[in-house]
């Protein structure tokens, strides 16, 4: 089962519409979808590492602007789309003390947040929350989605061959650890932050 869906995903990330599904997947991920661009992003590049850095460029540019709709979220539509969204994700009695650290460390929050698996959703609908200064929240997040993105894409480029053939021996192996990762980070985001 494990084979015949990573057969179907690298199939998909080399056909014309593997970049349409990434755009769309990293804006909403910045603004309310639950799963990461880099689920997408990792097989297209294996498929596509001639167009590495490209793919990168549009998956951050997807990202802020999704990030732009999540803040849009937080900032017009709290009381009814945004308190809604983070309640969602278990968030609903932490946001005011989320608002108390942004005063002091919102653009940290803002870059640390942007590089890790902690869905950004949470950082963008908080920033609108906050009233962070929205010029300087959009200049974090390109500076941090794109770090993560263009990395990912450099790492993909330079050792993609390696990284495909390990995937396609570990198969099983590298799903259980993506698997047991998400786990990790979903506790992490749900008892920790």
């Amino acid at each position: 089962m494990l084979r015949g869906l990573y057969n179907w995903t690298m199939r998909f990330a080399s056909g014309p519409n593997a970049l349409l599904a990434l755009i769309a997947v990293s804006f909403a991920e910045s603004s309310f979808f639950p799963i990461p661009p880099d689920v997408l992003l990792v097989p297209i590049i294996l498929a596509q590492r001639d167009r590495a850095f490209k793919i990168a460029a549009w998956c951050t540019a997807a990202s802020v602007a999704g990030g732009i709709a999540g803040y849009g979220i937080g900032y017009l539509l709290y009381e009814s789309v945004g308190q809604w969204l983070i309640n969602v994700y278990g968030y609903g009695d932490k946001i005011e003390q989320f608002k108390l650290w942004y005063q002091d460390w919102g653009a940290w929050i803002i870059l640390i947040k942007g590089l890790t698996p902690i869905p950004y959703k949470l950082v963008t609908i908080a920033s609108g929350i906050a009233g962070y200064d929205f010029f300087l929240f959009v200049l974090l997040s390109i500076i941090t989605r794109g770090a993560r993105f263009f990395l990912e894409a450099w790492l993909l480029k330079r050792y993609g061959e390696p990284i495909r053939e390990f995937i396609e021996h570990k198969l099983e192996w590298v799903m259980a650890s993506i698997g047991v990762t998400a786990v990790i980070g979903f506790v992490i985001v749900k008892f920790v932050v």
